[in-house]
């Protein structure tokens, strides 16, 4: 198995930064894993044409290459670059996908209804997307297992990536920064908090490295140094 983080994400405004509103565009952290004949970009924030390019960068692949995309979450900041990669199939885990349905669906019915044309065709973009993203199975390829991490969103769900020797949870945004792993705390902004710090907890528990949703490759800080 090969993980590369392939671009580090950044939460458009970080608590610990005494940042009380937005500073900068949001992105999640995307992450490449290989396995078998399994390609699979985790979370491409950045648009399509730059996470094309930084793939290439870090991998020497092309976005034909990548067989298959999965979504931690369903938001803008996970899958702005999710059009970069036409031929692989689109896996989102299956409690996010009703969790985000019928309100995605209620809120572009109202937008409608408004006469909101700006939003209602943002909307049917996102329902476009939502539609052609699939239920992820458990195991997505050899060491590679979903880890549901509910909490921040209905459905939040990262990877567990197994090799022999070490484990590796990339997190999304259960787990945003290194400065929540550090402090032990959840986006404030999850629907429901006391649900996003378990799992928070499960996750520092369970893997010896970490994938924050908007932070580079971490040790866990609960597990002893090799």
């Amino acid at each position: 198995m090969d993980l590369r983080v392939i671009s580090i994400g950044a939460l458009a405004a970080n608590p610990f930064w005494n940042e009380k509103g937005a500073v900068r565009t949001g992105h999640a952290t995307c992450t490449l894993v290989r396995t078998g004949k399994h390609a699979i970009i985790v979370d491409p924030g950045l648009p399509p044409t730059i996470i094309a390019a930084r793939l290439n960068e870090r991998t020497g692949l092309r976005a034909e290459d990548i067989t298959h995309v999965f979504l931690t979450t369903f938001k803008p900041e996970t899958m702005r670059g999710v059009m970069a990669f036409e031929k692989a199939l689109w896996w989102i885990a299956q409690d996010e996908r009703e969790g985000v349905g019928i309100p995605l669906v209620g809120a572009l019915q109202k937008a409608a209804a408004d006469g909101d044309d700006e939003l209602r065709k943002h909307l049917e973009q996102d329902v476009a997307v939502l539609r052609r993203c699939e239920a992820a199975p458990d195991r997505l390829g050899e060491g590679v297992d979903l880890f549901p991490l509910p909490g921040v969103t209905p459905g939040c769900c990262g990877l567990l990536c197994t090799t022999p020797r070490t484990t590796t949870l990339i997190c999304g945004d259960a787990i945003p920064t290194v400065e929540h792993l550090e402090r032990g705390q959840v986006l404030q902004s999850a629907v429901d908090v006391m649900k996003a710090r378990e799992s928070f907890g499960e996750a520092v528990e369970i893997a010896d490295f970490l994938v924050p949703g908007r932070d580079n490759l971490s040790p866990s800080p609960v597990k002893r140094p090799f």
